[in-house]
């Protein structure tokens, strides 16, 4: 009987110590772009009893001429911005931005083309990959 007493205590000591660690995931990860800006708005849960946690934003992106047409230059380009986000009730909601901005600039006709958008919370290291089509 003691024995089993003991087990239940360890038992609920460990699924309390999971609870205040949190489990962190996305549960959400929404892009949008507005010309040269990307934006992401995350919504990330199971952060446990984190004050903030710190979001950075990877976007690769390149220019397209008014065919549809890839120039043969190499001009995809890795664009990245890093932000702190508060947490309330171990959940983050926000809306991380950034702009992308060549060398030379790809100015009209060239338009901008979104390839790949990543979202890492590098505090956790969890991370959501997104996809624009």
């Amino acid at each position: 009987m003691r024995r089993t007493g003991l087990l239940t205590c360890v038992f609920v000591l460990c699924l309390a110590l999971r609870a205040y660690a949190g489990s962190p995931h996305f549960l959400s990860c929404t892009p949008s772009v507005a010309g040269a800006e990307v934006c992401v708005q995350g919504k990330e849960a199971g952060l446990g009893n984190e004050s903030q946690i710190h979001v950075e934003v990877t976007v690769v992106a390149h220019c397209q001429n008014p065919g549809d047409h890839d120039p043969h230059a190499a001009n995809k380009e890795t664009f990245a911005a890093g932000f702190d986000e508060p947490v309330q009730n171990g959940k983050a909601l926000y809306e991380a931005c950034v702009t992308t901005s060549f060398q030379p600039t790809c100015s009209p006709p060239m338009t901008v083309v979104v390839d790949a958008v990543t979202v890492v919370d590098t505090t956790n290291g969890v991370s959501c990959a997104v996809s624009l089509e």
